[in-house]
């Protein structure tokens, strides 16, 4: 697989979770800090965001907004300060409070037409509104990406607390035909729309991800991505070495190390070695060395073996294979040659962290 698709799933776990609301006046809801990634697509109205020690978002229709370390946030019909803020109604009471709402009537003062009740998992269909429906009407897409942050890979890791996409018109086409397709099967509620809309949901983590990645930024210098003049880069580890965008959109943009990057990915076993590499990739084994290890943070080697690890971590986890093929799949030769890799990474023998992740899942 490429970059993007291996980072998402090395931590993904299980499906999305996701949740409808239809909201009018003035409220408040809070989603406490949580262990994956949270999203929010604005799919009538707006609202504010307000992520904790952060600076308050504001919200349009057709806006997506992605929560990557999962961060505890207060959604808002209008900016709050801290007192208000803490006095937000927490989101699962706000749900709850939705499932016990009935539709309204015909003679609805608002003249509101009467609908079922309405779907909260993400399900097309109609909702009830919560507050004042006679005023303005927001309606959220509200979600979870579970994920396993000890398999992060470090694009992941340098992610911002909150990636606002905007709904600008020419900006990131994919990701706003998603947004739109997504609003359609919510308010269709066609045959198959269950399955369209989880779907729709884990394709919206790829865009939004791919528009993150291919938004401006600061430039990351000529010496970087000439290959030249690497000693005036910050040292590997730092994340905001390369800039206020951080080093792995250079990296992914990066001719000679996206395509050094898309091998070692391809193909995690295959014996590499940088002479082989710096072949696949067009340039000397001294290049590729530097810029990779420039834009990276590490060099290509340290690389691949800590891919392996995460992949073969990813593996335990997700699959009931035994070590001997795990370890083949990820380069190495004897289960022992990988546990006692594996131990040196993770802290554990592949055994026990396979066991661990049972038991943490299973408990929900």
């Amino acid at each position: 697989m490429d970059v993007v698709s291996d980072a998402i799933a090395a931590v993904r776990i299980g499906r999305p979770s996701s949740n409808r609301l239809r909201v009018g006046g003035a409220w408040s809801a809070r989603i406490p800090a949580y262990e994956g990634a949270g999203f929010h697509v604005v799919l009538e109205g707006g609202c504010w965001l307000l992520p904790d020690g952060g600076e308050p978002v504001r919200l349009g229709a057709g806006d997506a907004v992605l929560l990557p370390h999962g961060t505890g946030h207060v959604l808002a019909s209008a900016p709050l300060d801290r007192g208000a803020a803490a006095l937000a109604v927490p989101i699962d009471r706000l749900l709850a409070a939705a499932r016990r709402t009935p539709p309204p009537a015909p003679e609805d003062a608002f003249g509101v037409a009467p609908a079922p009740e309405g779907p909260l998992d993400g399900a097309p269909g109609p909702l009830p509104v919560l507050g004042a429906a006679g005023g303005p009407i927001t309606e959220l897409l509200c979600g979870k990406y579970r994920l396993e942050h000890s398999r992060s890979h470090p694009l992941m890791l340098e992610l911002p607390d909150v990636v606002h996409l905007p709904n600008r018109v020419g900006a990131h086409p994919q990701l706003r035909a998603a947004v739109d397709l997504l609003g359609g099967e919510l308010a269709s509620d066609g045959a198959g729309g269950a399955l369209a809309v989880s779907s729709l949901i884990d394709l919206l983590l790829v865009y939004m991800l791919r528009a993150w990645l291919s938004s401006p930024r600061p430039s990351v210098g000529a010496g970087a991505e000439a290959g030249a003049g690497a000693d005036a880069v910050a040292p590997p580890g730092s994340g905001a070495a390369l800039g206020a965008g951080g080093r792995w959109p250079a990296a992914l943009g990066d001719r000679v190390v996206a395509g050094a990057l898309r091998a070692l990915h391809e193909d995690p076993a295959r014996g590499w070695s940088v002479e082989e590499l710096a072949a696949s990739a067009g340039v000397s084994r001294a290049t590729l060395t530097r810029r990779f290890t420039a834009l990276v943070g590490r060099a290509p080697m340290a690389y691949l073996a800590w891919w392996r690890m995460t992949r073969a971590a990813a593996l335990l986890q997700q699959s009931t294979d035994p070590l001997d093929v795990i370890a083949r799949r990820v380069g190495y030769a004897t289960p022992y040659a990988l546990s006692h890799a594996f131990s040196r990474q993770f802290g554990t023998t592949p055994g026990r962290y396979r066991d661990r992740m049972a038991a943490h899942f299973a408990d929900g």
